[in-house]
């Protein structure tokens, strides 16, 4: 049936993450392994599972609406934490929201902010997923290239020469996804000095800072700087270092006047997180981190074996080595004609799945994104299959 022009405009020129369509191509494939997805191996701790468990048991109201702006309970947990962490005092009733996982929460941002034609500034590569959410919703993702000959790191000098009146936000991850880089302090710094100078909001996207390997005073919270706090929204997702991808659970730091008018988006999309993954958020923040360290430990073991697995491989891909998340991003430099032709190759001829790097941004062509989250054996398969098909 054609659409006869129901479907917008904004979503019809919108591919679905390559992310996704690699993953759900995989999954079609018999025997394949995958390294396409950033979803970690790792089960939901015994303790997040057994507090569910109970309020399962014993609570009346688990199967209900929460309020959209989350429990009382997590977002003052939320509150306590930030401070901890950033030494920002912020109050749970004014600056705390409870998300569906930081996806939602980015998408609700990016619903408040943005007017047909407005501008937000991605780094390239960056996150597939920030690049279709602010195209779906009438923006226009503005490619900030980082220097992949320092690292995968940011040009300060390249910043203004982006900035039109029509720019609202810079998005920052750090650790990065695709390339695991990690900004340095100086560099954060000055990028928030100049988004306030400018008038831009800074959006944080933080799945991964607990999982910095060799220096773990390197990773620097910007939302720790208090003169931001005006133009600053921290995002934090219990996906990744407290296994609930599956539960969608996140929460945002946001200034009063913001909060508001996101809290609409977010209420008239998804009325609130589940109140049964909020209960599980609170027991994550409850103050036992042993699956924490142990995480981070059994994804350094598993850096350590990609990177050797790579070294194997010079004449298919050259990489930086990443300080942090679970991801590597290597250039192809084996003969191939772009790197969505390059990873169905890989598929189709040795059961492999790695995502395009393409859908990381203009300067992702020729590399391919490789997660380190899945087990050892299924690193050990792909890169036995990966050495079959190009033999040395």
């Amino acid at each position: 049936m054609q659409s006869k022009g129901w479907i917008s405009g904004a979503v019809s020129g919108v591919s679905l993450s390559v992310i996704k369509e690699m993953a759900m191509l995989s999954a079609k494939t018999e025997g394949a392994v995958s390294l396409a997805w950033g979803l970690p191996s790792f089960r939901t701790p015994e303790h997040i599972r057994a507090a569910v468990a109970e309020a399962l048991k014993n609570d009346p109201d688990i199967g209900k609406y929460a309020l959209p702006n989350g429990l009382p309970e997590l977002r003052q947990r939320v509150a306590r934490l930030h401070r901890a962490q950033t030494g920002v005092k912020v109050d749970a009733d004014q600056h705390v929201l409870i998300t569906a996982g930081n996806m939602q929460g980015m998408n609700s941002l990016f619903r408040a902010i943005i007017d047909p034609g407005d501008e937000v500034i991605v780094t390239d590569p960056g996150f597939a997923s920030h690049i279709q959410q602010i195209r779906i919703h009438g923006g226009h993702p503005v490619h900030w290239v980082l220097d992949e000959g320092r690292g995968w790191q940011p040009d300060l000098d390249s910043l203004p020469a982006l900035v039109t009146p029509r720019t609202k936000a810079i998005v920052l991850v750090t650790p990065c996804n695709p390339t695991g880089a990690v900004f340095s302090k100086t560099d954060l710094v000055a990028i928030g000095e100049f988004a306030l100078d400018q008038g831009i909001l800074i959006f944080i996207d933080d799945p991964y800072s607990y999982l910095v390997y060799d220096d773990t005073d390197k990773c620097f919270n910007l939302a720790s700087q208090q003169k931001c706090f005006e133009q600053l929204v921290y995002l934090f997702t219990f996906s990744k270092i407290h296994a609930m991808s599956g539960w969608r659970l996140g929460y945002m730091v946001l200034p009063d006047w913001l909060r508001g008018e996101v809290l609409k988006v977010h209420d008239a999309t998804m009325i609130c997180a589940p109140r049964i993954s909020q209960v599980a958020g609170m027991a994550a923040l409850g103050g036992n981190t042993e699956h924490m360290e142990t995480f981070k430990s059994i994804l350094a073991t598993r850096r350590k074996l990609i990177c050797e697995r790579l070294d194997r491989i010079p004449h298919v891909y050259e990489y930086v080595k990443p300080d942090g998340a679970y991801y590597v991003f290597p250039r192809i430099v084996t003969p191939h004609q772009d790197s969505r032709e390059f990873c169905l190759r890989l598929l189709n001829d040795a059961r492999v799945a790695a995502t395009p790097g393409i859908g990381f941004g203009p300067h992702g062509q020729h590399h391919v994104r490789l997660a380190y989250c899945v087990e050892n054996d299924t690193i050990d398969a792909a890169f036995d299959r990966i050495e079959g098909l190009f033999p040395a």
